[in-house]
């Protein structure tokens, strides 16, 4: 069974004392590729410096909302520069987030909009984080979708750990993005993402940890890890009336049609 993990943050400090052994134990756990999301500059060189060490890792770079208060066009020249590497595979992780208040509203949107003329400039997809924040994300989205390049529409990036409800499933749908389902989709109150998850279309779906976040059952309270996402394929196989190898199927061609990767 070949398995994609397309966002987990395996440079975080989290997985410094064991980051070889935990990359290892995705490998026999059939986890062939793993996106490595950025949330800001540093992060960025930290993931592309990731990549670089192994074939099987990629990065995604960008500055999160939380991480967006300081956010200077400046910036967007360092991010052209990662944008540039040939591992880099997304503009993210980007978005906004009105549940910790980090960052104020109006810097959120100026560093979106910048980042998604900037998925734009390379013809990459994005990797797009929602928390609380629909009713302004949508629009944002919505807005800049048209101006994306012809190579990009229809699958102009991924609305990641997805959380938000079926009328907003549909809405990103209909612009063009897929669904990224986490460990949740595992938990006994998550009724709705699973409904959710019933109905998009099978070639809309995209499996991720969110390392070192959101462990699934049966490892919910641990750290999350890459070989853990096969929690995540198994629950959808079960859900959409597949076996596990025809649901890592599909969400493997569908991350490998989405960012590219070799």
């Amino acid at each position: 069974m070949r398995l994609v993990d397309t966002h987990c943050h395996l440079n975080f400090q989290r997985y410094d004392h064991d980051r070889a052994e935990t990359l290892q134990r995705a490998r026999d756990a059939g986890v062939q590729r793993v996106i490595i999301p950025a949330i800001d500059l540093e992060t960025c060189r930290q993931a592309l410096e990731l990549t670089a060490a192994a074939e099987d890792l990629f990065a995604a770079v960008g500055i999160h909302p939380n991480n967006s208060a300081d956010f200077e066009k400046r910036m967007l020249d360092d991010l052209r520069e990662f944008a540039r590497e040939p591992r880099a595979v997304a503009i993210g992780e980007i978005g906004l987030d009105y549940h910790w208040e980090r960052s104020p509203k109006p810097a959120q949107w100026r560093a979106l909009e910048a980042q998604l003329n900037l998925a734009t400039e390379f013809e990459l997809p994005v990797i797009v984080h929602n928390r609380e924040a629909s009713a302004d994300l949508l629009p944002l989205l919505a807005s800049w979708a048209p101006s994306a390049p012809d190579s990009r529409q229809g699958r102009l990036g991924v609305l990641h750990s997805f959380s938000a409800s079926g009328e907003v499933a549909q809405s990103a749908l209909d612009l063009g993005f897929y669904l990224g389902i986490t460990g949740p989709i595992t938990y006994k109150k998550s009724d709705e993402l699973r409904a959710i998850a019933r109905r998009v279309p099978l070639d809309r779906i995209l499996i991720e940890t969110d390392g070192p976040f959101l462990a699934p059952e049966p490892k919910r309270g641990k750290r999350n890890e890459p070989a853990y996402v096969r929690y995540v394929n198994d629950r959808l196989a079960q859900l959409r009336d597949l076996s596990p190898e025809a649901m890592a199927r599909k969400t493997t061609a569908n991350a490998e049609g989405l960012f590219g990767l070799a």
